[in-house]
């Protein structure tokens, strides 16, 4: 049993002063003032004075880290994952992008064997598959030679159970809805991503069952005012929830003032769509079988083309908060109850409450992040 004291905790509700959490094994079991909590006999006290404690971040989009490609080598995932808790990432969905079918089934066999042995980490929930059902004409860095239409027979055993929780496709392909009406009917998020499609085809797509949009304004038409495409339409879906990179390349920092006053906590994730360099110096990378051109800045093919980022969790919120001006509460659902919202686990990931896994990220004032537990374990402390 753990028991975290004089913390500033912030649940979904409350920010807490001298907060207290109260931790059996993985899950939370209490959270009140430090005054009001009585800590139990043989627990381990765990001081948090002057840190801000938040639910743990969730990233639904990333494609790999520390030299690691998730597509070009799924059997990286786990080593991946043990080194994120630096950025307070206490659960992510790996992405595999467009790309031959056998790579979605070895990453479904990498997470289907488990974590090795004695592993800590931040936890993957399943795979986001983006690809291949994507438009050629907004391929972004997606190989053509892997593009195709969607079929039924390509998604066999796409399913939660089989790993698979969220999928990007292009609506306005021929042959999409059926496939939208078989992932969501299996319990698969369906995104709409890499798309031309028009604001009456969104629609459509959004009627037979897409509830997300990936990296908005990316691999998409720009907004325009007669014409409002898939931008506009993902903008003023009140259901939708849409993924934003806010690095300031991918997207404006005006952008992304703009993209939070019309969707609001409740309707955005920021997202970071790292690719492998993340975490490593400047040089050439792969993501899946193309070259990538990094730099301090920003990752690109040799087309210029925008190849993933080389963004963190962590920078993605100070950076949101420094474009659009809100406060910390008011930010942290974005990379917390949203995400996990968006993959309906929002009972126990995402939020500090009582009967929710213990996914903790302990901030300083200046949002740098000091320590992360993932289901009760601390798997990173700065000072180690």
């Amino acid at each position: 049993m753990r028991y975290i004291a004089h913390a500033i905790v912030y649940t979904q509700d409350e920010i807490i002063d001298d907060g207290a959490i109260l931790i059996d094994e993985r899950r939370i079991i209490a959270v009140g003032h430090t005054a009001a909590l009585t800590v139990p006999e043989g627990a381990e006290v765990m001081d948090a004075a002057g840190l801000i404690v938040a639910p743990g971040f969730i990233d639904l989009q990333i494609n790999g880290a520390f030299g690691d490609d998730f597509t070009v080598a799924p059997d990286t995932i786990w080593r991946v994952a043990a080194k994120m808790p630096r950025w307070g990432v206490t659960s992510f969905l790996p992405t595999i992008i467009t790309s031959p079918r056998s790579q979605v089934t070895w990453a479904q066999e990498v997470l289907d064997g488990g974590p090795p042995a004695g592993w800590q980490g931040t936890m993957p929930l399943g795979l986001h598959v983006e690809g291949p059902f994507l438009n050629p004409q907004k391929k972004g860095a997606h190989n053509p030679d892997h593009l195709r239409l969607p079929t039924m027979a390509h998604i066999e055993g796409w399913a939660p159970r089989q790993h698979v929780r969220l999928v990007t496709l292009a609506p306005e392909l021929a042959g999409a809805h059926p496939v939208i009406d078989a992932l969501i009917n299996r319990g698969v998020v369906v995104s709409a991503g890499h798309s031309m499609a028009t604001y009456a085809q969104a629609q459509s797509g959004f009627q037979a069952g897409i509830r997300y949009g990936t990296h908005l304004f990316n691999a998409m038409p720009p907004l325009e005012h007669r014409e409002p495409g898939l931008a506009g339409a993902l903008l003023t879906a009140p259901a939708l929830v849409v993924g934003l990179i806010p690095d300031g390349v991918h997207t404006h920092p005006a952008i992304v003032s703009l993209v939070w006053t019309a969707k609001g906590a409740r309707g955005l994730t920021l997202v970071t769509d790292a690719m492998a360099a993340l975490g490593n110096a400047p040089g050439r990378y792969l993501l899946c079988d193309q070259e990538v051109i990094v730099t301090d800045v920003d990752a690109r093919l040799p087309s210029g083309t925008l190849a993933g980022s080389i963004l963190s969790m962590d920078e993605a919120l100070r950076r949101f908060i420094q474009y659009t001006g809100c406060t910390l509460q008011a930010a942290l659902p974005t990379i917390t109850s949203t995400p996990a919202d968006v993959l309906g686990i929002g009972a126990e990931r995402g939020r500090i409450q009582p009967g929710a896994y213990a996914d903790l990220v302990f901030l300083d004032h200046q949002l740098a992040v000091q320590r992360t537990m993932v289901e009760g374990a601390l798997v990173f402390d700065v000072q180690s």
